[in-house]
């Protein structure tokens, strides 16, 4: 697969399909095992928790798919301090159920590690499947482009080894390990701009480029299931 492919801007239309990504990348991990010890609805929780935090990014940050709808990034725009979603906390309660605790001590963990420092963060990378297909590497490449062109560092949480080491390829740093119930490790990873000279790591990043974005069309839009 090339890497190199563009990413396009995800649009309202496309939240479910983020949705579903991110649910079916996240229930076999241990992470999404914690959050949901229960396997037959681990799907429909995280699938709800996940749309409320895709729709609050579409309206304080970005999201993007490949161009064949097979991974995605969801990003924030923390300039400033970002308000927390529209009833946050009745919807999450809705969404988790009897698992809202763990929910609730997942936020604040990684909110209590969050750079204050205004940055880009990428709070979703969803590409199920094999590593070697190359989608998550692909979806990030695109959607890492994009980000240097707005001139700010990026910031991400990743939960595996693979997702660490697929971050430390593309010129992230890791600033921090801490650990997320009983068998899950949350490493915080941090990437400067690539002309700042900040990280000599992030001058070999595949994300030197600029990227013209790509739009989408007809031929790449999503019909919702």
């Amino acid at each position: 697969m090339n890497v190199t492919q563009p990413v396009v801007r995800a649009r309202w239309c496309d939240i479910g399909r983020i949705a579903d990504l991110v649910t079916e990348a996240l229930s076999p991990t241990a992470l999404g095992a914690w959050l949901v010890p229960d396997e037959r609805r681990r799907p429909t929780i995280l699938a709800a928790a996940a749309r409320i935090w895709i729709e609050h990014a579409l309206l304080f940050g970005d999201a993007f798919l490949l161009p064949d709808g097979t991974a995605a990034t969801v990003w924030f725009h923390r300039y400033r301090p970002i308000p927390p979603p529209a009833r946050y906390a009745d919807r999450l309660a809705d969404a988790c159920g009897e698992q809202l605790d763990r929910f609730r001590q997942f936020d604040q963990a990684l909110a209590a590690r969050r750079p204050t420092e205004a940055h880009n963060h990428l709070a979703l990378l969803a590409a199920p499947g094999p590593a070697e297909s190359g989608r998550a590497a692909a979806v990030l490449t695109g959607a890492q482009r994009w980000m240097d062109t707005l001139s700010m560092p990026t910031y991400a949480e990743a939960f595996t080894d693979a997702e660490r080491e697929l971050l430390q390829q593309h010129g992230y740093t890791q600033q921090d390990t801490y650990p997320l119930g009983r068998s899950t490790t949350a490493h915080s990873m941090w990437r400067s701009p690539f002309w700042s000279g900040r990280s000599s790591r992030n001058t070999h990043s595949p994300a030197r480029r600029p990227l013209v974005l790509t739009h989408n069309s007809p031929s790449t839009r999503w019909t919702l299931r």
